[in-house]
């Protein structure tokens, strides 16, 4: 018999907040401690339509995140202390390849992939931030 622990495969949601990009909002849950981070959208089977993660670092850095037990297609922007988006990118379900941002950032945020392309949000946009995040 194998018993795996509830803790490894709970799907936890986090509190939501809004957030705006380009006059789309976005209900995010907001990781912002490093079990957070870990965890992800790990094990999660949907992800509902203008729904994300927003991940939250204490300082910029190059950011690397993977797809490890992560069913969903997802895209990834990395976004600057500022609120600019630096990157967009795809990632594969259940991939195990790094995609890391190739400039410093503070923030990263996944949703379901395209959503960014469908509504015409770009490289260079300004996020406004959830209302926990602003300075």
């Amino acid at each position: 018999m194998l018993l795996i622990p509830l803790s490894t495969c709970r799907v936890e949601v986090l509190p939501r907040e809004d957030m705006f990009i380009s006059g789309h909002r976005l209900s995010v849950e907001i990781a912002d401690e490093q079990e957070e981070h870990t965890r992800g959208l790990m094990f999660r089977k949907r992800l509902a339509e203008n729904r994300g993660m927003l991940f939250v670092y204490e300082k910029d850095s190059k950011l690397t995140f993977w797809m490890k037990d992560t069913v969903l297609p997802l895209s990834i922007a990395f976004i600057a202390s500022d609120g600019v988006i630096r990157e967009i990118r795809d990632m594969e379900p259940l991939s195990l390849n790094s995609v890391r941002s190739s400039r410093n950032v503070r923030y990263a945020l996944e949703v379901n992939q395209g959503w960014f392309r469908d509504r015409g949000i770009n490289v260079g946009d300004r996020v406004q931030l959830p209302a926990s995040q602003r300075d």
